[in-house]
């Protein structure tokens, strides 16, 4: 076993209390999710599930900014989405009795993601005191655990979990005019977060020489601090700072890319991820070039594009795309399909409404 994963099973993990219960869902009154806003996983998972018709009613609470005196707990399903606070589990330890049923929703391994050598301090230090230590009380009042893919879920356990798939709302599917541009520049992107460093050092020699055999593409990526330096180098490379998740949906709903690429490579972190990047790609209306990674292989549409983390594979797909603007539509559209395929088939909270 490697030291990272030695080191993980340490650390506090999710567990449901003791005589946990999933009450039938017809009693639950309402739902009371918390959530520390804004949050992309809260958009990706909760927003369509919660307003939909057939749901109960629901009150979205931010954790940083909640007053607990005013939340009425009388028969409320609490939703913990990722993260709490003290002030979120003093609130169950003292309405515990009142409520119907408490659940806690995870799309990562936090425990691995904080020993994880590509995490910064800053953020393990943040998924600790958010995700990791409120789950020394949670677990007291857990009966229900949802994950987000079946890996995370086995790794949680199965008999403990419920899986809940992505479920975009049809407002952040978007309505990019697909990757069918007639401009000669095209537009290839990556947009990552900090943790995923193994990913920017895959990415740029394969970036570096498409850059040198086609002088009209550009290259824009999201990266800060260590990842920026991977790219600083590059001629046709626009670095830009991770933007806040309202910003990033602002832009992503106002401009196209033309190629979108989407590595990720095997590790105790990636592999329970779950497919979202494939929502971004479709609202950018890209082309996106996947990983084939059990994130994004196992729920994949036909003419998508799926690749081993080949250095020689990506490259060839790439210039591929770049040449040839049928086959950019042919992938867009694609993953648009699915997309729309994710909205149009949820799975509930519980089960059954």
């Amino acid at each position: 076993m490697k030291v990272m994963e030695r080191l993980a099973r340490f650390l506090p993990h999710p567990h449901l209390k003791p005589q946990s219960e999933i009450r039938d869902p017809k009693a639950v009154e309402r739902i009371i999710c918390f959530a520390r806003l804004p949050n992309p996983t809260f958009d990706y998972y909760f927003a369509a599930r919660l307003s939909a018709p057939d749901a109960p009613p629901y009150e979205i609470v931010d954790i940083k900014s909640f007053d607990p005196e005013k939340l009425d707990a009388r028969g409320a399903f609490v939703v913990i989405c990722r993260y709490a606070n003290r002030k979120v589990t003093h609130w169950l330890t003292q309405n515990d009795r009142k409520l119907s049923g408490v659940g806690l929703f995870l799309d990562d391994d936090i425990a691995a993601t904080v020993v994880s050598e590509d995490a910064s301090l800053r953020y393990r230090l943040a998924l600790i005191k958010r995700a990791l230590l409120p789950l020394y009380k949670l677990n007291r009042h857990l009966d229900l655990i949802w994950a987000s893919t079946p890996i995370l879920a086995a790794r949680i356990g199965m008999n403990h979990c419920r899986v809940l798939p992505p479920l975009p709302p049809a407002d952040m599917i978007g309505n990019a005019v697909f990757s069918g541009s007639t401009d000669r520049r095209i537009t290839i992107a990556y947009h990552a977060t900090a943790i995923h460093l193994a990913e920017h050092r895959f990415l740029q020699p394969i970036v570096k020489a498409v850059l040198q055999a086609r002088d009209n593409v550009d290259f824009e990526v999201f990266a800060a601090r260590r990842a920026a330096d991977y790219w600083k180098d590059l001629e046709r490379v626009t670095i830009k700072k991770p933007l806040s998740w309202p910003d990033y949906l602002a832009e992503s709903g106002r401009r196209q890319l033309d190629i979108m690429l989407v590595p990720l490579l095997a590790s105790l972190v990636n592999d329970c991820r779950s497919p979202t990047k494939k929502i971004e790609t479709a609202r950018f209306g890209a082309a996106g070039i996947f990983s084939a990674s059990p994130a994004y292989a196992t729920i994949a549409e036909p003419g998508e594009l799926l690749l081993p983390n080949e250095e020689s594979r990506w490259i060839g797909t790439i210039l591929d795309l770049v040449d040839n603007r049928s086959k950019r539509l042919e992938a867009a559209l694609a993953t648009r399909r699915l997309v729309q395929r994710m909205a149009a088939n949820p799975v509930p909270l519980f089960p059954r409404f």
